[in-house]
């Protein structure tokens, strides 16, 4: 039996955070977003924007395994 996963792209000043296996990031079935990023050390408060498989949600979805996470921060400009 394999771990379930997700690949998780991280855009913009999130990009540093990656974590190296970022395309297989293994996952516990029904963590919330906000939990895996918490056990990823990534700042939550940063999560402004989550799309999972092009959708947007939110930080308390939960992942099955399989689903392709981006996270944007907030963005500013002009």
């Amino acid at each position: 039996m394999t771990t379930p996963h997700i690949q998780l792209k991280l855009f913009a000043a999130l990009s540093p955070l990656s974590p190296e296996n970022s395309d297989r990031v293994p996952i516990k079935p029904g963590i919330s977003v906000k939990e895996m990023l918490e056990r990823l050390d990534i700042p939550t408060v940063k999560a402004h924007l989550i799309f999972i498989n092009g959708i947007k949600r939110s930080l308390e979805t939960r992942l099955s395994g399989g689903e392709r996470v981006g996270i944007f921060p907030p963005v500013a400009g002009g």
